[in-house]
């Protein structure tokens, strides 16, 4: 019997053992820990694509490869002789169609200035009318007593005749100039927008010709350029990429792992770029849904036998500025994230599940 416990007692501690370092590494009782860890977390950051808004050669390149680049500095250069061409002749049109709408002004003045005329001359036809009846009103006693001939009546009223026809086409001559300054004043509101399509397309042909330079949106560094020296780009080339000095850690944590995390809990980030090199950084938020609500093509459980598989859910991780190694993280890099989901709630903090109590409650 002594000689079998001596030989079973060392199978039995490795057993032991064994059962006792898997419990520890999966983390169960007693081993269990107030830190959740993760290795699915990656480095991210607003890597912008550079492309050009027009299509041309290109002539100029003035950067090279993963150099650090200032907002508005120069990229690359679009052959601009064709845009400055188009620029010129919008130009041209604005120029013209000012000059059509300075002519018609010119053109109403002198319509107003026939309308003027046209009115004058009814005032004088009037005012001959009216002689010319008050001469014949004077001699028909004449003529009725004998003391005038009869041919001296019929002049009289030949005039008084002459008269009225005269004051006849000068209302008709008024009417004309009346119509004639009228259509001319109804070309104006099309000169007019001509005129705007015209500035229009100036305006267009500027940002064209400004658009053959391809600047830096933001600070940040370059990544590898994509374009070569007579180069045919068009709109939506990707030329290079600008990565922004601004970072952050995504890190997909198991759907049972963020119980107790919250918005400012601090955060140790591990990058393995940097030799495992630990950096500090904050809880800033959770994602709205599950990773899985995201993909294009979605899992219907609904369908087969179900297996439950923990979702995991992205957290969002600012890294702590001031840290000297902080300026070497680039997006893309792999990090292990450790949160101690035991740190107390500061005032004014929420924790993840009350926020999603209050959510669900509205």
């Amino acid at each position: 019997m002594k000689r079998f416990l001596l030989t079973i007692l060392p199978v039995l501690g490795c057993g032991l053992a064994g059962a006792l370092f898997a419990l520890h590494a999966w983390g169960l009782p007693p081993f269990t820990s107030s830190v959740q860890i993760t290795d699915n977390a990656y480095v991210r950051g607003a890597v912008t694509t550079i492309s050009p808004q027009v299509a041309g050669y290109i002539v100029e390149i003035p950067v090279q490869d993963y150099a650090e680049i200032r907002a508005g500095d120069l990229i690359a250069r679009i052959d601009d002789r064709s845009y400055r061409a188009r620029l010129d002749q919008a130009q041209a049109s604005l120029a013209a169609a000012r000059a059509a709408l300075a002519s018609l002004d010119l053109q109403r003045q002198s319509r107003e200035a026939a309308v003027a005329v046209a009115t004058a001359q009814i005032h004088n036809a009037e005012v001959v009318l009216a002689k010319a009846q008050l001469d014949l009103r004077r001699v028909i006693p004449l003529l009725e007593s004998n003391v005038q001939s009869r041919s001296r009546g019929d002049d009289l009223r030949a005039a008084e005749r002459q008269a009225e026809v005269g004051l006849e086409q000068a209302r008709a001559a008024h009417l004309v100039a009346e119509r004639a300054l009228a259509e001319t004043l109804g070309l104006r509101p099309n000169l007019e927008a001509t005129i705007r399509g015209a500035e229009a397309a100036v305006h267009l042909a500027e940002i064209d010709l400004g658009n053959t330079r391809v600047v830096a949106p933001r600070d940040g560094r370059l990544g590898e350029i994509g374009a070569r020296l007579g180069q045919y780009v068009a709109p939506g080339t990707q030329l290079t990429a600008l990565v922004p000095d601004q970072v952050w850690v995504i890190a997909n944590y198991k759907e049972n792992q963020i119980a107790g995390m919250h918005p400012g809990q601090a955060a140790t980030l591990r990058v393995d770029a940097l030799g495992g090199l630990a950096l500090s950084g904050h809880v800033e938020r959770f994602s709205p849904a599950a990773g899985s609500e995201f993909s294009v093509i979605r899992a219907d459980n609904a369908t087969g036998n179900f297996t439950k598989v923990a979702q995991r859910l992205p957290v969002r991780i600012a890294i702590d500025p001031g840290q000297p190694m902080a300026g070497l993280v680039s997006p893309g890099m792999s990090v292990v994230v450790s949160i101690d989901v035991d740190q107390p709630v500061e005032e004014g903090e929420t924790r993840l599940g009350a926020r999603r109590e209050m959510g669900g409650a509205g």
